[in-house]
């Protein structure tokens, strides 16, 4: 309790659970964007609780995750060597992760310009198998997210409330998120597009090639940003059309 009372007193713990949960936030970002893509395969009554169930569970991954620090940690000590290459578990996790992400997102890619009908689409897949995917993707970046927040946090009970906070804001953005790219073929595309963006950083940081995330974001940022142009103007020439068709 005394502890608590501390932490509640000290600015610079509410300094690093600002900072950490803007950053989670941040990370979870790619989650939304997964969410979004795989529960549209799904018939629209299951498309929300697929969506509630996937950040539920990446919400309980994470505080499990965080509470096992010793066992995070260990994660990162080498398993094999190959071809004078430590291999880890975490290594291995982000291998798979980076790989599922590359496979799935350059399939959508490939079904959304071949003109897949989206009823066959639906049929495809079902309510299991989309969870399924999201907890495993859910793994891959709960383990990312929670080795940041170790590496920025000392105290478990900060790392904890800004992982509980982030992932109550992405429940809260994950349905407008959803509804906007599913309304928006180039915006689902660009989706897409970092879903294979964030899929080469993990490959490149399973193999110790790390990529500067702020490169990553900075990419992402620069392409919503061109996109939202795309979007005003193609609304401003529709507005446009409706007045001449009025006259």
């Amino acid at each position: 309790m005394e502890q608590a009372l501390a932490l509640l007193a000290d600015p610079n713990a509410w300094a690093s659970l600002v900072t950490l949960t803007a950053l989670e936030i941040v990370l979870g970002i790619d989650n939304i964007i997964f969410l979004s893509i795989v529960s549209a395969r799904l018939p629209e009554a299951q498309q929300r609780p697929a969506r509630q169930i996937g950040l539920g569970l990446a919400l309980v991954m994470r505080i499990a995750l965080l509470l096992s620090i010793t066992w995070i940690i260990g994660l990162t000590t080498p398993i094999a060597t190959v071809a004078g290459y430590a291999l880890s578990w975490r290594d291995l996790i982000l291998l798979v992760g980076g790989l599922f992400l590359l496979v799935k997102g350059t399939l959508e890619i490939h079904h959304s310009v071949e003109g897949e009908e989206e009823g066959e689409r639906r049929a495809s897949s079902t309510f299991m198998a989309a969870i399924v995917q999201i907890m495993l993707l859910d793994i891959v970046f709960s383990l990312d997210s929670v080795i940041t927040a170790v590496g920025m946090a000392q105290h478990v009970e900060i790392m904890i409330a800004a992982v509980v906070i982030a992932i109550v804001v992405m429940l809260v953005a994950a349905e407008p998120v959803s509804a906007f790219v599913q309304r928006h073929p180039t915006v689902k595309m660009l989706a897409l597009s970092f879903l294979i963006l964030v899929g080469v950083a993990l490959v490149a940081d399973g193999l110790h090639f790390h990529i500067p995330r702020g490169y990553l974001y900075f990419a992402i940022a620069f392409s919503i940003g061109v996109e939202t142009l795309n979007l005003l103007a193609r609304a401003r020439r529709r507005r446009l059309r409706a007045a001449e068709g009025h006259h």
